[in-house]
């Protein structure tokens, strides 16, 4: 989540394994892994930064990841490739909205993790309310395998409670933490946690269930492998406890990664399809193997030019070899391959199974596409992304902006997944679509900075929708006759619904040849150039099912261009009759303000269409209120809620789901008016 001390936590770690020598901090705008202006300015961060250090023998390659949602293709497109991951929690608010959506992803893509409960020396820091949290909201299964020394501004270190020792911190740096006997004041403390852990760790592992129930003492080692076991299993999650800024549990915290998170072999091998047999193949994280990698990011260097990060999941990516892009069929050569250190970078000869790297020189590679061996193609499976929500209209502020305008949208757009520019038109104008206001405030500074482009820029509009409410059938006939070749097409397509977020299925139900196999394909594709613009105010169509039932062909006049027309001439026809309805985007909302202030927050809310789910106390006299909002009525909402609660209160804001708009809103939203 934001602000939970990711960044500073991700420093912590370079300094301590020896890979800076001096700790930045993300006030000062000093961190290593957030180097990008926008990042250092704001204090947050904007884009993964890949990094990678050694602690006992064992290369990590850590991946640091924004905590605000507008950026969560960099979360999603990391997790895609990680094998483990490192969850940070603030001991004062505990779980919080955006770290249940990152879990619920890490959840998809089945990554083991271990939480860090950070900023334990804050006030209110409450370590068992954080991990009962994370059990109730996560539904994990979390298990505290250390205990905080002092609590607050009285912070002094943790117990390790596998192995009943205290490590505390006594120097400013925290390079050295001293290993005693457990302090008096938390010995009794400490000992219950040990039994509520000891069989948490046992259910995991009958062997382990056998010999505790003989009465056999366990030792420290067989728990951490029973714990080791369960977490790669992602039966559970060890949670510790510490406090980054403070130079507190970091240590630890990189002990916990070598000992519980896997390494590249103990993830089962990787599998994919051939796209020649069609069949799923399996590549084992074997550098002999043949080569296997996913590319997950592109950036534009100002410097260097297009850098493309990927990971080997087999094999080895050679600096001047051959790679076959498999997604798209073609070859490409891997110019220099780069080991990165944030935005620094160091030339290395290869990359091996289980690795990370970059290169240079990939021409038409882009993110979720597969780099493999030509002699043994195969394609892994992509990296999903959240559909924007929220758009601007941009133009170049003079002519000569307007070249340097395209190529800066088209890097930016290579870069960025959840990053859309399309024409709009009817009024000819360059809409740019992102994940929220900040996301689309970062691009157009970094169009100004890196591009050199100066632009205007509209006002916010939301992406709505449409969707038909009943089934149809529908007729499209197109016939030109004039002299010479003339046009026919004729389809009969059946529309109907699909619950929300099906997206367009189409259903060819021709028998008896009515209409020849090869004009198929361009009615689907008429369909879909349809959807593009819809009935009700041009937004795209969403959630139905097309059928082509029937239809009649001419022998000479028909062409696939004739089909075509006819299939989104029935399209339209079947959609005004379908009762079309607008969609808007819904945001799930969470507001927290001092107690004073919730009843007007709460009034306000409710005059901007919420729903309000529930509403709960935290520490320090403060309210938590969740509401679902669509998004139209948040636009400004931070200077409101800023004014309503003389700056005290915050608010996260994430995309939810699509639902029907009020039919008077609807009205108002046709005509053209500001909500």
């Amino acid at each position: 989540h934001i602000d939970a001390g990711k960044t500073t936590t991700t420093e912590r770690i370079l300094f301590y394994t020896g890979r800076t020598h001096r700790m930045g901090t993300v006030d000062e705008g000093t961190t290593v892994t957030d180097w990008m202006a926008q990042e250092r300015e704001r204090g947050i961060t904007i884009t993964a930064a890949s990094i990678t250090c050694y602690w006992r023998g064992h290369q990590i390659n850590i991946i640091d990841t924004p905590g605000h949602i507008d950026f969560t293709a960099e979360v999603q497109r990391s997790l895609r490739v990680l094998d483990g991951g490192v969850v940070v929690f603030d001991a004062v608010n505990g779980v919080e909205p955006q770290s249940e959506t990152v879990w619920r992803q890490a959840d998809r893509y089945q990554v083991p993790r271990i939480c860090f409960v950070n900023k334990m020396d804050r006030v209110g820091a409450d370590f068992v309310r954080t991990v009962g949290m994370i059990r109730e909201r996560l539904h994990a299964n979390p298990i505290a395998i250390q205990w905080p020394v002092g609590v607050e501004a009285d912070f002094r270190g943790v117990v390790d409670l596998l192995e009943m020792k205290a490590i505390l911190w006594v120097d400013d740096l925290g390079k050295e933490p001293v290993v005693t006997e457990i302090p008096e004041e938390v010995l009794e403390e400490a000992q219950e946690a040990r039994e509520i852990i000891l069989e948490r760790i046992i259910e995991t592992d009958d062997a382990l269930m056998m010999r505790y129930l003989e009465g056999e003492e366990i030792p420290a080692e067989a728990l951490r492998r029973a714990l080791r076991q369960a977490t790669l299993e992602g039966k559970a999650t060890p949670v510790l406890c510490g406090s980054a800024l403070r130079n507190k549990g970091v240590q630890p915290l990189l002990d916990a990664i070598v000992d519980y998170l896997p390494s590249p072999v103990d993830i089962p091998p990787i599998t994919g399809i051939n796209p020649y047999t069609q069949r799923e193949e399996v590549r084992p994280p074997d550098e002999d193997a043949p080569l296997a990698a996913l590319v997950f990011k592109i950036v534009t260097d100002p410097y260097v030019g297009r850098l493309a990060y990927f990971r080997v999941y087999s094999g080895r990516v050679k600096a001047g070899s051959m790679v076959l892009n498999s997604t798209k069929g073609k070859k490409e050569r891997v110019g220099r391959v780069l080991r990165m250190f944030a935005d620094r970078r160091e030339d290395i000869q290869e990359v091996y199974a289980g690795d990370i790297g970059a290169t240079l020189g990939l021409k038409n590679t882009f993110t979720g596409e597969t780099l493999c061996s030509p002699q043994a193609p195969i394609i892994l499976e992509s990296i999903t992304f959240p559909e924007p929500v929220i758009s601007v209209a941009i133009e170049p502020k003079t002519s000569a902006d307007q070249d340097k305008l395209s190529d800066a949208l088209r890097r930016l757009a290579e870069e960025d997944p959840t990053f859309q520019v399309r024409i709009d038109e009817n009024t000819g104008q360059t809409i740019i679509s992102g994940m929220g206001e900040l996301h689309l405030e970062v691009l157009v500074d970094r169009m100004r900075r890196e591009f050199g482009v100066r632009c205007n820029v509209g006002r916010p509009r939301v992406a709505y929708r449409e969707t038909i409410t009943r089934s149809v059938r529908a007729e499209g006939r197109f016939v030109r006759q004039t002299g010479g070749r003339g046009q026919y097409g004729h389809v009969w397509l059946e529309l109907e619904p699909l619950p929300p977020g099906s997206g367009f299925v189409f259903e060819n139900r021709i028998v008896g040849g009515v209409i020849p196999k090869e004009f198929i394909p361009a009615v689907e594709k008429g369909i879909q150039e349809a959807m593009e613009s819809g009935v009700l105010a041009g937004y795209p169509l969403v959630d139905l099912k097309a059928a082509l039932v029937d239809g009649s062909y001419h022998e000479v006049d028909s062409s696939e261009m004739a089909f075509k027309v006819a299939a989104s001439m029935a399209l339209k026809e079947g959609a005004q009759k379908a009762g079309p309805v607008l969609l808007e985007p819904v945001m799930k909302v969470e507001v927290v303000v001092p107690e004073a202030y919730t009843g007007d927050v709460v009034g306000d809310l409710n005059a901007r269409r919420a729903q309000i789910e529930r509403i709960e106390p935290r520490a320090g006299g403060l309210q938590a209120i969740d509401a679902l909002v669509p998004l139209a009525e948040m636009f400004g909402y931070a200077t409101d809620l800023r004014s309503m609660t003389r700056g005290r209160g915050t608010f996260t804001m994430e995309f939810d789901h699509y639902e029907p708009v009020e039919r008077d809103v609807a009205e108002r939203i046709l005509r053209g008016e500001r909500l």
